[in-house]
């Protein structure tokens, strides 16, 4: 398993350039639908070109339609009407790695 820190967010509601100005606006509040970004989430997606079962960790927007950043990639468009909360955000980020399997040569040496 491999565990990452990513924080619980930001309070700054505006990006900012790197003279000071103004670069886009973030939303007001960081709970959408019961969902926050960060959450380990499992949606269930019975149809259309996003029809599976995707397990992974989600970025909230305000329009409820999320993202959801699996190990295979980013599934953008997930309504939050499919999503369900597994683990809460607490500041980290979970991934499982498979497990590394030896080269052949390492077992042939081995087995001597």
């Amino acid at each position: 398993m491999a565990i990452k820190a990513t924080g619980r967010g930001s309070y700054q509601r505006t990006r900012l350039t790197r003279y000071g100005f103004p670069r886009g606006y973030l939303m007001r509040q960081k709970k959408v639908q019961g969902f926050q970004t960060g959450d380990m989430v499992r949606a269930v997606v019975p149809t259309g070109t996003k029809a599976g079962t995707w397990l992974g960790r989600v970025a909230v927007r305000k329009t409820g339609s999320f993202n959801i950043q699996t190990s295979s990639g980013a599934i953008q468009g997930i309504s939050h009407r499919h999503c369900v909360l597994t683990q809460r955000a607490d500041g980290y980020g979970y991934h499982i790695q498979p497990n590394r399997r030896k080269e052949e040569g390492d077992r042939r040496n081995e087995s001597r």
